[in-house]
């Protein structure tokens, strides 16, 4: 069998993107996405996209970890799937499509794409950090040196001690100003650093408003791969109109044999 594929990325956070409208992907196989995900037996990625058919939205988005087993919402593939939509002439510059968390909409314009994330109903806030869900949960925490900080070792380590088997993932965050904060995240189902985290830099920005660091509802973050923006509305004790917004490229275009 052979697999044509899409390489993308999201201010460094990279997919293997697959037309599966015809369905002829074997969804069932951990084995093959963990292989085509490797970086060094495969192509390399955080994570493999699946974009099907759906019977009302434009698209259905399946989303792997990097270990090959299905998971929660993918920001930043969100992104880039609305990007290959585009690509493929299913859309123009406005889609609709679901996800594991539910529909979803995105606007894309060149390779800037805007993308709809669902309300955030309730955050936790702890003496040392916070906790919420962003179509992923993610666990927030501020830090000084950011730069130096051992995110792998603290990452890893509050993944699994705090959040078990399932886990979270987890958010270092050193603001710079008002309304920018640079994010360093550790991912679960990768579970290493990623360059960059659009579920996760949403969660820091609407986390940085509930524990009053900042009164901006309007976020700029700033990660290893590169700027993103949160954009959001405080609608009694959650959030509504949720926006992740930043770059989505194509990298290049492949076969698997």
């Amino acid at each position: 069998m052979e697999l044509t594929f899409y390489k993308y990325q999201g201010t460094g956070n990279d997919f293997v993107i697959i037309d599966n409208r015809e369905d002829f992907f074997p969804k069932d196989n951990t084995a093959l996405v963990a292989k085509i995900c490797d970086r060094r037996f495969g192509v390399g990625a955080d994570g493999l996209l699946l974009l099907e058919n759906h019977p009302s939205a434009d698209f259905r988005m399946v989303y792997y970890n990097s270990d090959g087993n299905l998971s929660s919402m993918c920001g930043n593939g969100g992104r880039c799937i609305s990007h290959f939509a585009k690509f493929l002439g299913i859309i123009s510059e406005k889609t609709t499509f679901e996800a594991v968390d539910g529909i979803h909409e995105a606007t894309i314009q060149g390779e800037w794409v805007s993308l709809k994330m669902n309300n955030v109903e309730k955050v936790k806030v702890s003496e040392n950090f916070s906790f919420l869900n962003t179509g992923s949960p993610h666990h927030v925490e501020l830090v000084s040196q950011l730069k130096d900080f051992d995110v792998f070792t603290k990452g890893k380590d509050i993944r699994n001690k705090i959040y078990g088997k399932e886990g979270a993932n987890v958010n270092f965050v050193e603001p710079q100003s008002e309304s920018i904060f640079a994010v360093r995240t550790y991912e679960r189902g990768v579970e290493e650093e990623t360059l960059s985290c659009g579920t996760g830099v949403t969660a820091v920005a609407i986390a940085m408003f509930e524990m009053g660091k900042t009164s901006e509802n309007k976020i700029t973050l700033k990660t290893p791969g590169g700027e993103l923006k949160v954009r959001f509305e405080k609608s009694g004790s959650g959030y509504k109109n949720v926006y992740l917004e930043g770059p989505a490229t194509q990298v290049f275009k492949g076969f698997w044999k």
